[in-house]
């Protein structure tokens, strides 16, 4: 979705701009290019790899980034506070990491189950997965991955971990196959377990919120915010993030009626009420983006 987040950002020559998640540098390098001759760009990735793809891919533009391992959400911690034009957050998983079998995080690719964005982190799936009581791996692929068969799932994953340990992404998805056959889907019934995992793995979630309210402090008044979710947890967080940051109104927990409401000021505004979807170009050339969705945010001055 490069052409509409460059479109909704409306950057400008001279314009300071962070990514929080750099990934292979695509959109870092549009970011600059668009800022050019002097705007500037501070960038992150928890994974190495992509840290070192983004230094060499940006290298062109030397003197105008910094980059720095870490997660999103640490942003505020050593970029200057109301220092950026805007920001971008592309978050879930990069094609690389997809294909890349030794990281874990498809089931296309047979792999050690890891799924860790960072690997300086200790927990992996494979400790989750072998680890973990039956109800809490559960309420896991219920809560974190909306899978009907969540129960069924973790019952037969703790059978079979009674007499070996579950290694690999191959066996994971042999194991969800026997409670959940494909018999024609579209989609692999792992997909969601597999989702699950990786939340859990990375603390998704969290470490989205704490990004959200971190670039509220980092953007100028006037200052944009694009976020581009892949499902719909990310999603209805970063909606409900929108609109309690751009409601005029607060309520306190358990309030009833309308006229129990305080007057606050709003930080944000809603620059598209309704997500942006790729186009059918971008599709057809990129089918993994068929479940991004786009939303713009506004610091209010």
């Amino acid at each position: 979705m490069l052409a509409e987040v460059l479109a909704m950002l409306q950057l400008r020559p001279g314009a300071t701009v962070a990514d929080g998640t750099l990934g292979g540098a695509g959109h870092a390098t549009a970011m600059l290019q668009a800022t050019a001759p002097n705007g500037f760009l501070y960038g992150c990735d928890r994974d190495g790899a992509a840290i070192e793809a983004a230094t060499q891919r940006l290298s062109g533009h030397a003197g105008r980034f910094e980059i720095r391992r870490g997660h999103f959400g640490e942003l505020k911690g050593w970029v200057p506070a109301g220092s950026c034009d805007a920001l971008l957050l592309d978050l879930g998983v990069s094609s690389h990491q997809l294909d890349s079998a030794g990281r874990g995080f498809s089931f296309s690719h047979d792999g050690p189950l890891d799924m860790r964005m960072d690997d300086r982190q200790a927990v992996t799936a494979a400790e989750l997965v072998n680890g973990l009581p039956v109800g809490e791996l559960a309420r896991i692929f219920w809560e974190l991955g909306e899978e009907r068969q969540a129960r069924r799932i973790a019952g037969r994953i703790a059978r079979a971990r009674e007499s070996r340990v579950i290694e690999t992404t191959a066996e994971l998805a042999a194991i969800v196959e026997q409670v959940s056959p494909r018999r024609g889907r579209k989609s692999h019934p792992a997909t969601k377990v597999f989702q699950a995992l990786r939340i859990a793995v990375n603390d998704e979630l969290n470490g989205v919120r704490a990004g959200l309210t971190g670039a509220v402090t980092l953007l100028k008044p006037g200052g944009r915010l694009a976020v581009i979710t892949f499902h719909s947890l990310e999603d209805r967080l970063v909606k409900q993030f929108g609109r309690e940051s751009s409601a005029e109104h607060e309520w306190d927990a358990g309030a009833m009626r309308p006229d129990w409401s305080r007057p606050k000021k709003p930080v944000l505004r809603v620059v598209n009420g309704k997500a942006i979807k790729p186009g059918e170009i971008e599709l057809r050339e990129n089918p993994r983006s068929r479940s991004a969705q786009l939303r713009v945010f506004e610091k209010i001055d």
